[in-house]
């Protein structure tokens, strides 16, 4: 444990239960300075409804006043090859100002580690409020996230047929529909077209029914006040959404979610074409969308992106053979977790799009901290971009083009969750 002094050298960490849940969310707000906002009359409508307290700890004074805070929802997470495995979603960490500093939030990072681990998990996840906190915890960022914004009279679409070829046929006209809901009237429709969404793409997060039945998160699970762009397929099928709100001549898409392509630029068409507005701001596309590409004008669209999804590998040799591959070969990895004070040293082999994970005494190809491991293991940053960072080590010259082709995925990965 890292050395702690004064109050907090006495600290205990503790589970919470369902009856901490007023003084858990009161704790974290202070950490943040913050106050709570007020929930609906039956509790839902904020983030904290969908707390799980039984997956949270305190960490708490000789006193046994509450210090600092740690959750953890249970997620799914899309991995590449549209594997679909268990995730625990790190949340609500703070501690208080007078205890920062002190060894308290590595003591729960610790803690709340060795529990996943004990629970069977071998990964997690974050979204971090600050980018120098996690990595030393082990988590690296593993998606990112695109802020889109583009002036409507210059937002006018090329030619919206491609040339044909015989190796790729011309995509015809949308021949779905799109229909304007309020967010009240199609909470259904969206879980599921959310779902069906979620468990083709790589890096996404489930939205259990509880987000959704609570109003948790942000829009369009929160029921903050959304218009509903509805997209159905030609046979009347829901196929994708994006929600929507207008102020002051800017539209503000929180989300957009489609099935295909077709259906995505026929939403992005909508937004881009309603009255009264100057500009449209797309809060959340994949890196490499081709969305600024159907411009006429290229410029059009400006672009910002940051990450977003955090990941954490417990157990490597688990977590290398439950993803997809798509590049048969062989690698062995040198993984140092200062952390938890672990090091292992990995053969990695891939045949057939199955990998086998086994230790070995081999001399390594590359030589890397785990939330490098992280950063890479969903195929959102390529390994060589971190051996030119120089995280990573490559022991041979061929090393960092066999690790990109290997941890490539499928599609980019992309979470547009909030937790």
């Amino acid at each position: 444990m890292v050395p702690v002094s004064g109050e907090a050298a006495a600290m205990k960490i503790r589970p919470t239960t369902d009856e901490d849940l007023g003084l858990f969310v009161d704790t974290l707000h202070v950490a943040f300075g913050r106050f709570p906002e007020t929930p609906a009359d039956d509790g839902g409508g904020v983030w904290w409804s969908a707390l799980e307290m039984g997956r949270n700890l305190f960490a708490e004074a000789a006193d046994g006043r509450p210090v600092g805070t740690a959750g953890a929802y249970s997620f799914e997470l899309t991995l590449p090859g549209e594997t679909v495995v268990p995730a625990s979603g790190v949340t609500a960490v703070g501690v208080l100002p007078s205890h920062r500093r002190q060894g308290v939030l590595s003591a729960m990072m610790r803690h709340q580690l060795t529990e996943l681990r004990g629970r069977g998990e071998f990964l997690s996840v974050l979204l971090a409020s600050e980018a120098l906190i996690y990595g030393r915890f082990g988590y690296g960022p593993a998606t990112y996230t695109q802020r889109m914004t583009v002036p409507c009279h210059e937002a006018a679409f090329a030619l919206p047929r491609a040339r044909a070829t015989a190796d790729a046929p011309a995509t015809g006209p949308d021949t779905g529909s799109v229909e304007v809901l309020r967010r009240a009237e199609c909470v259904d429709i969206l879980e599921e077209v959310y779902d069906r969404y979620r468990r083709a793409q790589p890096g996404a997060l489930s939205r259990p029914h509880r987000w959704w039945a609570s109003g948790a998160g942000q829009p369009p699970v929160s029921p903050a006040p959304r218009y509903i762009a509805l997209h159905r397929d030609a046979d009347g099928v829901p196929d994708g959404y994006a929600a929507y709100s207008v102020e002051s001549g800017t539209l503000t898409v929180d989300e957009t979610v489609a099935t295909d392509d077709a259906a995505f630029t026929a939403l992005a068409r909508f937004v881009l074409r309603h009255d009264l507005v100057t500009e449209v701001v797309f809060k959340h596309l994949p890196p490499g969308h081709p969305l600024r590409h159907q411009f006429a004008d290229f410029r059009a669209a400006q672009v910002s992106d940051t990450d977003w999804l955090w990941v954490r590998l417990l157990d490597v040799p688990r977590a290398l053979t439950a993803r997809g591959w798509f590049t048969d070969g062989e690698l062995v990895l040198d993984v140092h977790d200062p952390f938890l004070g672990e090091h292992g040293r990995y053969l990695l082999t891939v045949r057939d799009s199955k990998a086998e994970c086994v230790p070995t005494d081999r001399e390594p190809d590359l030589s890397l901290d785990v939330r490098d491991l992280g950063s890479v293991y969903l195929g959102g940053t390529t390994p060589s971009t971190l051996v030119r960072a120089g995280h990573i080590r490559a022991h041979n010259p061929d090393a960092a083009a066999l690790a990109d082709a290997l941890f490539r995925a499928d599609r980019p990965p992309h979470c547009l969750h909030w937790f």
